[in-house]
């Protein structure tokens, strides 16, 4: 049977009026199929409000690797208000409609409260009853741990939890709305040529996503490609039906026909570099000190090591996520006495760019496009980082959209 699962964010259900609009949206796409689940977030700001009154309650303790079962508790329930507001929406409109839960749906995940992962959707009677006709309305974000304890996903969590229901449905398709028409091929607050992307590989796309484009969460598109589910971006704020050519497509690269060498441009301000300078050159000294920040839960980004002036001494520098910047840096000078660096410099004024595109495995040439449109606007590169399908660097920060914007237009990203 043919099977469709939309999504819809926070900013399509903000409101009684834009539920309602959503009904709509839902009626209209059953024409296409009887089999549908609709997954839904919170309602636009619910969330923060949600996480304020935890933390009020808690106590400043509660953030980070501290988060509970209780605080999941908590915060999951704007899905829950959300979820069952749509269904008495569409019953309104004469439609066969059930909320589901995340305890309810089975949505199995492990116990790391506030940002769990999900290890699988089984429940035979949840399928049965979309394939009898009866819309399901998910509540998103959420799901339940072994224990049988609500658990949270973590920001942008329903993005997951769409795909995650897409694949137990098996469904043809996954659309996600939002309040934009697509995933572009830059920023389009930026650049003004920004163009919609038709089509993106899940490659492409996890890189888009993990290196700053806000569009999907990155976790959802793991899953996607993990299951091969189709993936579509849509905007809620426009007609009930789709036409043709509408949004961004995430696929296979197999089914792109037109493949670009770079697809897209992305950027992160959240980046702060660490330089340590005269660490001691023996085996050993890398591990302890990126053990010690994987330790203390420090993701760690881009890494570069080399010779010192000093003899048997190096010099490594990395950068991290700013939020963890004070945390990496109580750290590592807790660590100094076990591997002996000379001095210690934080620059929490950077950014990283990136340019993505499968088509850099078979085109030469695309560093040297990248690092010349940089030196011809006086941007200096403090940092390299690449990997198949992308090129990352690191700059200052106050060149940011200096740089996004020169990159768009020396690979030819410009929209006509």
């Amino acid at each position: 049977m043919n099977r469709l699962v939309l999504k819809f964010g926070g900013t399509s259900v903000a409101n009684l009026e834009r539920i309602a609009h959503v009904a709509d949206i839902v009626a209209a796409r059953r024409a296409e199929t009887r089999a549908i689940a609709v997954v839904v977030s919170a309602m636009s700001g619910t969330t923060n409000q949600l996480v304020e009154w935890a933390r009020g309650a808690a106590g400043p303790d509660l953030h980070g690797d501290q988060y509970d079962d209780e605080y999941d508790v908590v915060v999951a329930s704007g899905e829950q208000v959300t979820c069952g507001l749509l269904a008495l929406a569409l019953r309104r409109k004469g439609l066969k409609a059930r909320s589901w839960l995340g305890w309810q749906l089975k949505l199995k995940t492990d116990e790391a409260h506030g940002k769990a992962r999900i290890m699988g959707c089984d429940n035979p009677d949840f399928i049965r009853s979309v394939d009898t006709g009866e819309i399901a309305v998910v509540a998103g974000f959420q799901g339940v741990d072994e224990n049988g304890r609500v658990s949270t996903l973590g920001r942008g969590g329903s993005d997951t939890s769409a795909v995650a229901v897409a694949a137990a449905l098996k469904a043809s398709l996954c659309d996600i709305y939002t309040d934009v028409d697509g995933v572009y091929t830059t920023d389009p607050r930026i650049t003004p040529k920004a163009r919609r992307i038709e089509k993106i590989s899940y490659e492409e796309m996890l890189e888009l996503a993990s290196l700053g484009a806000k569009v999907l969460q990155t976790r959802s598109v793991e899953l996607a490609m993990n299951h091969r589910v189709p993936v579509r971006v849509l905007s809620s704020f426009e007609g009930p039906v789709p036409s043709p050519n509408t949004g961004t497509l995430v696929c296979d690269e197999e089914q792109i026909v037109e493949k670009q060498v770079v697809s897209g441009v992305a950027y992160s301000r959240d980046e702060a570099k660490f330089s340590i300078i005269g660490v001691e050159d023996h085996p050993g000294v890398a591990a302890n000190i990126f053990g010690a920040l994987a330790d203390a839960g420090v993701n760690v980004d881009m890494i570069v090591q080399a010779s010192a002036r000093t003899e048997g001494r190096q010099n490594i520098v990395f950068t991290c996520p700013d939020r963890d910047a004070g945390h990496a840096r109580a750290v590592l000078e807790k660590l100094n006495g076990g591997v002996g660096y000379e001095t210690l410099a934080v620059d929490r004024n950077v950014a990283k760019v990136s340019v993505i595109g499968v088509g850099m495995r078979s085109h030469a040439g695309v560093a040297k496009t990248m690092f010349q449109a940089l030196s011809s606007k006086g941007i200096n590169i403090q940092v390299i980082s690449t990997s198949e399908i992308k090129i990352s660097v690191l700059i200052d920060a106050s060149y940011t959209e200096l740089a996004v914007r020169a990159l768009h237009t020396a690979y030819g990203l410009d929209a006509d």
